[in-house]
């Protein structure tokens, strides 16, 4: 359980100590902009943490970042859970790409962790008990799904942000997602990247509000995530 504690200005430079995930972590770090990036966020005031069920993901622009970390954790967990036991039959080329998209997602996670400091939300804790990692269909079609997933999400925050600035950051991390989900999109089908089910006649991609993304998210996230005090419109 956790609350916004109080109010300030954050800031982040990014690290290229971030062993964790190797070089290309940090190559996508530098030329997304993160290691001269500096997050000014302020943090609202909120309820009482009694008055809070599960972890609140805050209000205003902290919020709407504390949101999208959220989804970031998701998605670094789940490639995580991916490349310690891959599939049957998984190429050396299919894992390099695996690795990649998990690197990315980390970058990402650590990149809000870092720029939200201590009004982060904590780390969530997942179930994909739901999900055979044995079977790489069951694995590229749940890949598609969190990046589909992640992409509507950020279009759908693009039109709540109070501050500009932050839609330039996040317009910088929806494109990789995107090119994350077309590239696991043609692992199963050959050019099947821009499917109608996901664009319009006008050739625009879904958005989604947080209110629908989490409920589709929660499925696998096991900590309870309040987002009541979310902006949404």
């Amino acid at each position: 359980m956790t609350k916004l504690e109080k109010t300030g200005e954050l800031q982040f430079q990014g690290k290229n100590d971030l062993s964790t995930a190797g070089l290309r972590r940090r190559v996508f770090l530098y030329y997304a902009g993160v290691g001269l990036a500096s997050v000014s966020l302020a943090a609202a005031g909120c309820k009482k943490e009694s008055q809070i069920e599960g972890v609140s993901l805050g209000s205003g622009d902290v919020g709407i970042l504390n949101y999208v970390y959220a989804l970031e954790q998701l998605e670094a967990a789940f490639y995580i859970r991916v490349t310690e036991s891959y599939y049957a039959g998984a190429t050396d080329a299919e894992k390099a790409l695996l690795n990649d998209i998990r690197d990315h997602e980390i970058a990402h996670r650590e990149f809000f962790k870092n720029a939200l400091g201590g009004v982060a939300i904590p780390p969530l804790d997942f179930d994909f008990s739901g999900i055979d990692f044995s079977n790489r269909n069951a694995v590229l079609e749940s890949a598609i799904a969190f990046e589909d997933l992640g992409v509507s999400a950020y279009n759908g925050i693009g039109g709540i942000f109070e501050e500009e600035k932050y839609l330039t950051l996040t317009g910088k991390i929806v494109s990789v997602e995107a090119r994350h989900a077309a590239l696991i999109r043609n692992l199963i089908s050959d050019g099947s990247f821009a499917s109608t089910d996901l664009i319009d006649a006008n050739g625009l991609e879904k958005a989604r509000l947080p209110a629908e993304v989490l409920d589709i998210a929660t499925a696998y996230i096991t900590t309870i995530i309040n987002a009541e005090d979310l902006p949404t419109a």
